[in-house]
């Protein structure tokens, strides 16, 4: 078996999510663990995707940026592209 610090906070919301749930402390654990994994394991593939297209010079123009800006009511600088 191995060991990780885990801070006292964090210790009690797993005990009690495993309490709620009647499964164990280490149950709790593996799946949040295993959870986190998964999430950031598809993090790094989106990401490395966006790196390589970045380095093909796929940009997003900038009526694109305008659109994408507009959409979700922000305003940026056209000097700041």
């Amino acid at each position: 078996m191995n060991q990780i610090a885990i801070t006292p906070e964090v210790l009690e919301h797993f005990h009690e999510l495993a309490k709620a749930t009647q499964r164990s402390d280490a149950e709790v654990i593996d799946e949040a663990l295993t959870s986190y994994l998964v999430a950031d394991r598809q993090y790094l593939k989106v990401l490395t995707a966006r790196l390589a297209a970045a380095d093909r010079g796929e940009f997003a123009s900038n009526e694109e940026t305008t659109r994408f800006f507009a959409e979700h009511g922000e305003s940026p600088e056209p000097a700041s592209w």
